[in-house]
């Protein structure tokens, strides 16, 4: 950014990337703090396991599809709105999660935690976006970083603040992360058409489209295709990593360093292949990390195999290392290909994707565990990782008027 856009703000762009990664890693809380919050909740309430699945899956549906209103409004009134929206969102979920007394008021508590996820996120993860032009992979990176990254440190203190009390922990982190989402509310802006260069919306700019003019590029389908199959493998990984890991006959503590070799890979594999996007380009960097991503998961069912227990664990954490990149660089892609104006619908909508991502790693997956085993379920799996990057050998720039 530069000098004027310092005065105009009052602060430098790399602060609003820290501003908005913290916004980032708090909503992360509801996703990767679940596993700490689920058994707790099930014994207050007496739920079975089907019901606390529904109480995720939930989250998944709103999470996911509420993102696009929220970048629709962010792209033409800016950021508080939907920052406004997300922090009473993000608070009254925890809250009431803490003071449920029945299935229904949790199913209710996670999807409001769902819609203040989706809100934060899409705001968050397209501010880099927005900003920068030479570095937003690495920016963007950063953000996408914090969405796993700070729940890994909390998850610990989570864990024990809900088994000695449930509702008091709940609402303290309802409080938390509610105060980072208005900050956030506060302090992110997005840069004022008329400015050009580095930061703003440039000339090229002018010509930028909604999502009904980028559902109507076969580039757009491409990304989304990829962007389901890379959900599917990565959350086939991280929802069943441990069980594979017991069927394959490996000590205990091998599923467990697997499992936080994937939360740890996952928001470095992020930085890395956000800042190595902006060197290498993104297709190329895309493409080659999800081949490898694919090699890496093949490489682990070997392992695993020969009951080599380092080497399994090793390549999990290569698999979500090179899986990772993908959410760095597509919000960037997604702006190169239909501008600035409108990335965080434009976003928005190909995130859809994790929808069907999550039955293809979750139901699908399940069901193939069952009728072709566990092994041959992976190295599946693998080859979809490998395909998506092949695939993104084809994509090219959308041309000017295409869509």
């Amino acid at each position: 950014m530069n000098r004027t856009d310092r005065y105009d703000l009052r602060f430098s762009g790399w602060e609003l990337v820290v501003v908005a990664a913290l916004a980032m890693g708090a909503a992360g809380i509801y996703q990767f703090g679940w596993s700490s919050i689920r058994l707790p909740l099930g014994s207050r309430l007496g739920a079975p396991e089907s019901a606390l699945g529904t109480v995720f899956t939930l989250f998944v549906v709103f999470q996911t599809l509420g993102q696009f209103p929220a970048g629709w409004v962010r792209d033409r009134y800016g950021p508080r709105l939907p920052l406004l929206a997300g922090a009473l969102c993000l608070t009254g979920g925890f809250v009431a999660l803490a003071v449920a007394r029945s299935l229904p008021a949790a199913f209710l508590g996670y999807a409001l935690g769902g819609v203040g996820v989706s809100a934060i996120y899409t705001v968050a993860v397209n501010t880099p976006v927005k900003w920068f032009r030479d570095r937003s992979g690495l920016a963007t990176g950063l953000v996408g970083m914090s969405f796993p990254g700070l729940s890994f440190f909390l998850i610990p203190a989570l864990r024990r603040g809900v088994v000695v009390d449930f509702e008091r922990t709940l609402v303290v982190i309802a409080a938390a992360v509610g105060g980072v989402a208005l900050l956030a509310a506060v302090v992110l802006r997005d840069p004022p058409s008329t400015m050009s260069g580095e930061a703003g919306v440039d000339a090229g700019d002018e010509e930028a489209v909604g999502w009904r003019g980028a559902v109507r590029t076969w580039q757009f389908w491409l990304m989304y295709l990829v962007f389901v199959l890379v959900n599917g493998v990565g959350l086939m990984v991280i929802g069943k990593i441990v069980s594979f890991a017991s069927a394959l006959s490996l000590p205990v503590a091998a599923g467990t360093a697997a499992a936080s070799a994937v939360a740890l890979s996952e928001a470095g594999g992020t930085v890395v292949g956000g800042s190595l996007s902006d060197r290498f380009g993104r297709r190329r960097t895309v493409a080659v990390s999800l081949v490898l991503c694919g090699v890496a998961l093949a490489g682990a069912v070997a392992a695993g195999e020969a009951g080599f227990a380092v080497g399994f664990v090793a390549l999990v954490g290569a698999t979500a290392l090179f899986r990772a990149p993908v959410f760095a660089v597509f919000p960037n892609l997604v702006a190169d290909y239909y501008g600035r104006a409108y990335s965080s619908e434009n976003y928005a909508a190909l995130y859809t994707g994790k929808l069907f991502g999550g039955v293809l790693g979750g139901t699908v997956a399940s069901g193939l565990v069952i009728s072709i085993g566990w092994s041959t379920s992976f190295v599946l799996g693998a080859g979809l990782a490998v395909l998506s990057g092949v695939a993104m050998v084809f994509l090219r720039p959308v041309e000017t008027g295409a869509a």
